[in-house]
Parts: structure tokens; sequence; C-alpha cells
């Protein structure tokens, strides 16, 4: 797999809003930062985190678009990139987008999301 077949395989886990799918694909030592600022550490508190927002967002749908690679290496990755989600909320339609970046890792021929950070638009 490489970097970019990881951040494909990423989108589809998110949105199948099940933290089972997601958990392969996240590193043990993995942080976190939403756009509202919240930061969660390790594995236990991300998936915690994701959890709640499956719940929260019903039908989300979830995308990842213009990908900027910073670097690539034999075992790791960051990248740039673009995100957009809608679902309901309490019923109510909400939408959200901003800007992304990602660490990813390669340990024992498995990439896995080391870090993710994710903010407002960049103006």
């Amino acid at each position: 797999m490489t970097p970019e077949e990881f951040i494909t395989s990423y989108q589809s886990a998110l949105a199948t809003q099940s933290w089972q799918v997601v958990s392969p694909l996240i590193h043990e030592d993995a942080c976190v930062t939403f756009s509202n600022g919240l930061v969660f550490t390790g594995k236990a508190e991300v998936q915690l985190a994701f959890e709640r927002n499956f719940a929260l967002i019903q039908d989300e749908q979830y995308s990842i678009s213009d990908l900027y690679w910073v670097k690539k290496a034999d075992n790791f990755a960051v990248c740039l990139y673009a995100f957009h989600w809608s679902g309901l909320i309490n019923g109510e339609p909400a939408r959200g987008s901003g800007r992304g970046t990602c660490v990813l890792v390669k340990q024992q021929e498995k990439w896995s999301l080391l870090t993710e950070h994710l903010g407002p638009n960049a103006k």
C-alpha cells in the first residue's frame, strides 16, 4: 500500500462510521486534533472521540481532496489536504470543512495514521 492508497482507505473507512473499520488504520500512539481544538492522544482516546462523532453525525459524508504531499519516505509521509463533511445532527442538516495535516508511519510493512490535525480553511 502506498501513502496515497492509505488516504483513500482512511476516507472510505471513515465513511462507514464504524470504529472497527477505522481502528486498523490508527497507530497506537495516535494524536488527533479536531477542528474545534480538542486534542485526543493515544488510540483509546481517539476511539472515544471518533465514536462520539459517529453517533452525533448521522448519514455523514466525508471527503478528502487537494492532497499535497510535503514529504514521502520509506517509513513516513506527511500530507496536507482539504476536508469536507455533511450529515444530520439532531435531525438537522450540518456541514463543515477545513484543512487537515496528517503524518503517516510505516511499521512492519503497514501504514498507519500517527497524527491528524484538522483546522479551519486557510484564508
